[in-house]
């Protein structure tokens, strides 16, 4: 049996879980399905701030995939906020920023190709000193609606695609058409980054290194490609793309 290049996963979490309402850990099947149909073998990563357990997670699955969640704490790209910016702030999830700051600082370390979608492009940016816009409406009042939950399933608005990109090549598009369920986008672009995709209103809607030259795959996206497999297979070769090179990487260790 071929052994599948393994990918790590990050869950969302919860206060209170199906299992006697403890602290649990929350995954859409969607992320996990379209790692398997890509070709890879899904592992949920289990939650923790230990640092050296981190590490060893890191250390072995061949790729990480980064989900969608809760809002990033504004503590960590702005000193003070508004107080009607404040209230726009939706749930957080403290221990989950930090275990993903430094899931980010292994993957760099240890050199493994990264696919960060919705939350995780936000991390992502924030992570490598870039802040995020705290709440779309409120500060781009001429924004697009990017908060269409009703419509996870379809896309909603198109988004350009820069040439010579990463997400150019694996699209094979200059404009794609996806979905939008945020309400929170990159703000400042950190140093190391490149926006390579945005709405018509400006909001970056995909990432990549600024020089990528001798570096892992890297893609951060602000739609939910897992979730529009089904309607276009130019979203399904995202996620093969990405395991074609964490496939890639496994075979150089």
């Amino acid at each position: 049996m071929k052994q599948l290049p393994v990918i790590l996963v990050t869950p969302s979490t919860e206060s209170k879980g199906a299992e006697f309402a403890d602290a649990s850990i929350s995954l859409s099947n969607y992320y996990t399905d379209a790692v398997i149909t890509a070709g890879g073998l899904p592992q949920v990563f289990p939650a923790t701030t230990v640092k050296g357990i981190i590490a060893q997670a890191v250390a072995r699955c061949q790729g990480v995939l980064m989900t969608g969640g809760d809002d990033i704490d504004p503590k960590l790209y702005a000193a003070h906020l508004p107080e009607a910016l404040a209230k726009t702030v939706g749930p957080l999830a403290p221990e989950r920023d930090v275990w993903e700051k430094e899931l980010i600082a292994q993957i760099f370390a240890q050199k493994k190709p990264l696919l960060a979608i919705c939350r995780g492009l936000q991390m992502l940016n924030v992570a490598l000193g870039g802040t995020l816009l705290v709440d779309i409406a409120s500060q781009k009042p001429k924004a697009l609606n990017h908060r269409r939950m009703a419509r996870k399933m379809e896309p909603v608005h198109e988004v350009r695609i820069a040439p010579r990109s990463l997400l150019g090549k694996i699209t094979g598009r200059e404009k794609l058409g996806v979905n939008s369920t945020h309400h929170q986008a990159i703000g400042d672009l950190a140093p190391s980054l490149r926006a390579v995709a945005q709405s018509t209103d400006g909001i970056v809607e995909a990432v990549e290194w600024e020089r990528p030259a001798g570096r892992p795959f890297m893609l951060g996206v602000q739609f939910h490609p897992e979730r529009l497999i089904d309607r276009d297979g130019v979203f399904l070769q995202i996620f093969s793309s990405f395991i074609e090179a964490c496939e890639r990487s496994r075979r150089r260790l």
